[in-house]
């Protein structure tokens, strides 16, 4: 490994551990998101409980989170992938198990959308409105997030002649963002996971 790929893998780390969520509400309202609502510092539960603005920009910024260090490394390295599949790999894994909240962090959704933006543009646009699709019928976007976990690496493997390593990670990252939506799983067999919808409500009782 290359002294080049090293630091962009430590910059792909510890930019994908920042914990937007986590400051964008310590800064609007003042709480640690951690303690209100599901718990998570992702852009759905800082949507449901600090509001739509500020749910909007931790998906966007958590988003850029993966976009940037893989693009970075697709520039820096034109003729292999491997630099870019590891370092937006672990953009996504810094997100998931950030240092800066004691390895707590995010499901990985809006960063792996950043990722595979960057490295699988149509399959990625095609995940998105299959994740839209979902939360509009079912009104649950952890519905749209598990289902687009599915619906990514099935067309990367079909859509476009990508390398089997490239279709490997997009197949494992859904996996692990699956299993990071397991709680989710849960409470929708339960009956009790949150609609989209459920956001004002939600920030009403906090106010």
């Amino acid at each position: 490994m290359t002294i080049k790929v090293l630091l962009l893998v430590l910059f792909s780390y510890f930019l994908g551990a920042v914990p937007t969520g986590y400051l964008i509400a310590r800064k609007v309202m003042g709480i640690d998101i951690r303690e209100h609502g599901s718990g998570n510092p992702g852009a759905a539960n800082v949507y449901r409980i600090v509001g739509k603005w500020a749910g909007i920009c931790t998906f966007l910024v958590d988003g850029l989170k993966g976009f940037i260090p893989t693009s970075l490394a697709l520039y820096l390295f034109p003729d292999t992938y491997w630099p870019a599949i590891l370092c937006g790999t672990i953009a996504i894994l810094g997100h998931m198990w950030t240092i800066y909240l004691k390895f707590r962090g995010g499901k990985g959704v809006a960063t792996s959308c950043g990722v595979f933006t960057a490295l699988l543009p149509i399959p990625t646009a095609l995940a998105f409105i299959a994740f839209v699709i979902c939360v509009a019928l079912w009104g649950r976007i952890s519905i749209g997030s598990i289902t687009a976990c599915v619906v990514l690496p099935a067309t990367s493997f079909f859509i476009g002649h990508h390398p089997m390593t490239v279709n490997i990670m997009v197949t494992a990252i859904g996996l692990l963002v699956i299993y990071k939506h397991i709680p989710n799983i849960k409470r929708l067999l339960a009956q009790k996971e949150l609609k989209f919808e459920d956001g004002a409500k939600k920030r009403n009782e906090h106010k």
